[in-house]
């Protein structure tokens, strides 16, 4: 039965105007933190090649350390939660994002790079955590969750506007004038995300049954080791993606619209896997995606045209954010009252996958000539994680929560 007291179905409805803000605020709070903080290197990282020479192995070295930073990011979340209820701390990663983005534009050293880029991880692990976290409290709170999903399409917009945009100021200044120009887009979607989040909303009272009053870390173990096995694979495409299209004869002029492709396709992704969830499980949902990437990161080794290309990107695009709101989801609902410790552990995790990726597949495309050993490596560790996803028996079908 879901028969309701009308006069609490009107209580609701004041609610939904916040909780609908703190959502869009999010969303372009991702949209800064990783969209653009983490993801614009992507796009960018084909002009710094033209223009200054840089190699494969060079690029991985940079992109390893955003994800250690990253790590480490992560790692302070897990190790100190208060760290997430500090308003100086959360300021200080925003502008923190902000800044290494304009400097990435402003020197030429390969060493002053790797410390931005370092820093720069560390600051979107932060945000990220802290947006993830406060989002979802607000909605439950506001009885929305089943919104939650949503927040992650701002990563996909994010990237979607740093491919789009990329190109057009590479015109202007070339590969410095695309850092300072995305740094530059950075701080206008920050002041409005802080604009139209506003305040925080405070805790309204939900049903006991909203989650256990003790929660513990055990159940996540599998669900933490195909997430970092995810991490070490998509993070190939992630980094790369640009790259080896740009380098394919005739896509040069495709390459930047690839990646346009990818974050076009994440956005509404998350709320398309947490639909396939609630209908046929979180396992099953997951498994799905995971293969279904294994096979895009696959299908796109010697991908020599514009549809393969971008059949490809859509695959990919389509699941990586998909995998990585259901598995922070389900992590939360196993974790209960350990949520905020469950989301830091999982994007360790993931975190310290992506440390791996990226140098590894940049020192063999030097060495092979080309990212097919590369892409085959990432397809099946990404397809490992899959298998274990389907072995792992802790996981259940999404509650429908009643919103009605």
């Amino acid at each position: 039965m879901n028969t309701l007291d009308p006069k609490t179905n009107l209580s609701r409805e004041p609610l939904r105007q916040p909780a609908l803000r703190m959502l869009a605020g999010g969303m372009l709070g991702m949209m800064v933190a990783m969209g653009i903080g983490r993801f614009a290197f992507t796009p960018i990282l084909p002009m710094m090649q033209r223009d200054l020479g840089i190699s494969h192995s060079l690029a991985g070295g940079l992109a390893s350390l955003n994800y250690a930073g990253y790590l480490a990011g992560a790692l302070a979340c897990a190790l100190w939660p208060r760290l997430l209820r500090s308003t100086l701390v959360n300021l200080g990663a925003l502008i923190t994002s902000i800044a290494t983005t304009l400097l990435m534009g402003l020197t030429l050293s390969p060493l002053c790079w790797g410390g931005l880029r370092l820093v720069a991880g560390g600051a979107s692990a932060v945000l990220f955590v802290v947006i993830a976290i406060e989002v979802t409290e607000s909605l439950v709170h506001c009885r929305h969750s089943r919104w939650s999903s949503a927040l992650y399409g701002g990563i996909g917009l994010g990237i979607a506007l740093s491919g789009a945009v990329a190109p057009v100021l590479d015109r202007f200044g070339g590969w410095r004038a695309a850092w300072l120009g995305m740094g530059a887009i950075s701080i206008v979607l920050s002041l409005a995300g802080i604009a139209v989040a506003g305040k925080r909303q405070g805790a309204v009272a939900v049903p006991d049954t909203a989650a256990p009053a003790v929660g513990n870390l055990s159940g996540i173990g599998r669900l933490a080791t195909a997430y970092f096995l995810e991490g070490v694979g998509y993070i190939v495409s992630a980094t790369f993606l640009v790259t080896m299209v740009a380098h394919t004869p005739g896509l040069a002029g495709f390459a930047p619209w690839s990646w346009v492709v990818v974050g076009l396709a994440a956005a509404p992704s998350t709320i398309l896997w947490q639909q396939a969830a609630t209908r046929i499980g979180v396992r099953q949902a997951l498994t799905l995606a995971y293969l279904l990437q294994a096979c895009g990161i696959l299908l796109s080794i010697g991908a020599g045209n514009a549809f393969r290309a971008g059949f490809a990107a859509v695959i990919f695009g389509g699941t990586f954010l998909g995998i990585v709101a259901l598995v922070m989801a389900e992590g939360g609902r196993r974790s209960g009252s350990e949520g905020r410790r469950a989301a830091a552990v999982l994007t360790v995790c993931f975190g310290a996958g992506q440390v791996i990726g990226p140098p590894l597949a940049g020192l063999l495309a030097d060495q092979q000539g080309g990212f097919t050993l590369p892409l085959l490596l990432a397809g099946s560790v990404v397809a490992v994680g899959g298998v274990l996803v389907a072995s792992d028996n802790r996981s259940s079908a999404v509650s429908r929560q009643s919103n009605t």
